[in-house]
């Protein structure tokens, strides 16, 4: 079922109040029931409209499984065109969209880009021209339609790459001079430097089309064919914005026009001369495979990194790099190959300080080892709680008191992770505390990771109706969760 398709149910029979009272209470066994009997709706046809399985359908009405997932709860409202507020939820997407049908959506510019489309300065100031052009002009409709979209993976995606690994050509524009110079180019580094800043702290998606006009902006000066020192430059300059622009997409839930923005500040990096960006930039898109739960993608693009970069990756970029082949061991179910690329990253980490590094790797510290660590540890914790979870929760400790409420979006994931760290414990008086400051410190971000992780605390809060400290916790989540 699509955006325009019109909702089963007759407005009747979502305005009963048992259907009502139902909802509200998140009792879908008691609310299926009445969609049944009142909407004339089958469970196969149920199943189908909410994404679950006509089993699942079956145990939810019998009351043998509740409903406790809120990514269920959007499935459900959204498939069976339950407006927002009768659950709980903000107002859905598709409950602000008109009647009229949608264009079809155009492939993103850098999902266009093939192993065959050359790694020449020229192609990437023509792809930054049509990305950012498109991205400017999109409205609501179309923004909808971009969350839907799917990033590449497999050999569509890694084919393409390996240009990355080639000298990059000299530069194609003529001989004509642009208008502007170094110290021009130094302006706009520095406003790079604060949109990844301002990022890096709140994350969300509130400054996204300020990069992308920036990113725009630069993109005309290139084709203004400037001084070769110059042109390099706007192409370094180019890659930080275009790193940033993707971090931000993803982070707003658009995984289709991150990897758009990833691939552009990729190839500006190779036309540029920066590897050691370049490899951040792949550092970055094997987290989006981490997330998209493709370890083998993303481990071969650390590799592709670590190839890359070569004698010119620092030792904190190598630290880092460590910690993204360490995430996808572990999600391969590897502990030991975990544990050792973990301790590769923090002797790496050792020799930080004794050379002077790029702006965009010096977040990477000892604060950050221990949080990304541990939440890989949290990830293992999940299937083997008794194994794992404690020390998840040591080292996410660490990373909490060294960084602070000051690391914004960073601390918000920290402070979530060590909520689920406790319930996998078995300490729910501990649990519920850390709760309360992980929907606190997640209110303080514009992140949609922030909060899609802070769902994942929601299960575990239903069921403990015992609890008041539990059902207080579970209203927290879920009243952030739908504001």
């Amino acid at each position: 079922m699509d955006a325009t398709t019109p909702g089963p149910l007759a407005p009747e029979v979502l305005d009963r109040d048992d259907l009502k009272r139902a909802l509200a209470e998140h009792d879908f066994a008691a609310a299926f029931s009445l969609i049944k009997k009142w909407g004339g709706l089958s469970q196969n046809r149920i199943a189908s409209a909410c994404q679950l399985t006509p089993g699942k359908v079956s145990t939810i009405i019998n009351g043998q499984q509740q409903v406790t997932s809120f990514d269920v709860i959007c499935r459900i409202a959204d498939g069976l065109r339950i407006p927002g507020q009768m659950v709980g939820l903000a107002e859905r997407p598709w409950e602000r969209q008109s009647e009229a049908p949608d264009p079809q959506p155009q492939q993103p510019p850098a999902a266009r880009l093939s192993d065959v489309t050359p790694w020449r300065p020229n192609a990437t100031v023509h792809l930054a021209v049509d990305l950012t052009r498109s991205d400017l002009v999109m409205d609501r409709r179309a923004a909808t339609r971009a969350l839907t979209g799917v990033a590449l993976s497999g050999a569509a995606l890694l084919d393409s790459l390996e240009g990355w690994l080639q000298p990059a050509p000299a530069s194609d524009n003529g001989h004509r001079r642009g208008r502007i110079g170094i110290r021009e180019v130094q302006e706009l580094e520095g406003t790079a430097r604060a949109f990844r800043a301002w990022d890096h702290r709140f994350g969300g998606g509130l400054r996204r089309k300020a990069v992308v006009g920036q990113l725009n902006e630069v993109a005309s000066h290139l084709e203004e064919h400037q001084a070769p020192e110059v042109e390099r430059a706007l192409f370094r300059v180019m890659a930080f914005l275009g790193g940033t622009a993707a971090t931000i997409a993803w982070d707003s839930g658009l995984q289709q026009q991150a990897q758009s923005y990833y691939l552009l500040a990729l190839r500006a990096a190779h036309a540029g001369g920066d590897p050691a960006f370049g490899a951040n930039v792949l550092a970055g898109m094997a987290r989006q495979m981490l997330y998209r739960d493709r370890p083998q993608n993303a481990l071969e693009l650390v590799h592709l990194a670590q190839k890359g970069a070569g004698r010119q990756a620092s030792a904190r970029l190598r630290a880092m790099l460590h910690t993204r082949e360490a995430w996808a061991y572990a999600a391969m179910g590897r502990p030991s190959a975990f544990r050792r690329a973990t301790a590769e990253a923090a002797e790496a980490l050792t020799d930080a300080g004794s050379e002077e590094e790029p702006y965009w790797i010096t977040y990477f510290n000892e604060a950050e080892l221990a949080g990304v660590t541990g939440g890989r540890l949290l990830d293992m914790a999940r299937q083997h709680p008794q194994e794992h979870a404690e020390a998840a929760a040591d080292s996410i400790r660490q990373a909490v008191r060294r960084r602070g409420p000051e690391a914004g979006r960073s601390h918000a994931l920290d402070t979530i992770g060590l909520a689920e760290c406790h319930f996998l414990m078995g300490d729910v008086a501990g649990a519920v505390d850390h709760t309360r400051h992980a929907v606190e410190a997640a209110a303080r971000t514009q992140s949609v990771r922030v909060r899609a992780q802070l769902s994942q605390l929601y299960p575990y809060t239903v069921g403990r109706s015992a609890s008041p400290r539990v059902a207080e916790a579970r209203t927290m989540i879920r009243d952030l969760l739908s504001s």
